[in-house]
């Protein structure tokens, strides 16, 4: 069965019996993506009594029913978890650090480490490069 490229979304299948399965685990994988928030991140071991809709980033060295799955988003869906690859761009907010985190295709990263390199940029180019005189340089029809 073929998924959506950005998301990995399974899509329905011509002739495909019982479509409504597949259509149900799209929106159950949209339901746990959009606007993404974890309770936690670098969760090792799976919480003993999960509750549906728990989700929480899987942490570097993870063991049980974690194992094999780190750095992956774990989303606790209709009595088992599920494993979500993030790709670049994801973001996601911790709920017991209250911080915003953004993947940037190889790791989570926090977001007000990336916002602070903007602070302080020698020059900025919109269509086009700064220099040393233009250190705001835009081209634009």
């Amino acid at each position: 069965m073929a998924d959506t490229i950005r998301l990995g979304l399974p899509l329905l299948a011509a002739a495909q019996a019982q479509k409504h399965v597949t259509h149900n685990e799209a929106l159950l994988l949209l339901d746990g993506l959009v606007h993404l928030a974890v309770s936690a991140r670098g969760v090792g071991t799976p919480p003993a009594s999960p509750a549906e809709g728990d989700r929480v980033i899987v942490g570097g060295t993870p063991t049980g029913a974690f194992a094999g799955e780190a750095g992956r988003v774990a989303a606790f869906d209709d009595g088992a978890w599920r494993f979500l690859q993030p790709r670049a761009g994801w973001i996601a907010h911790v709920a017991a650090e209250n911080v915003l985190l953004l993947h940037d295709g190889t790791a989570w990263r926090a977001l007000e480490t990336a916002l602070h390199r903007l602070a302080d940029l020698d020059g900025l180019g919109v269509g086009t490069a700064p220099d040393a005189t233009n250190r705001l340089a835009v081209r634009s029809d």
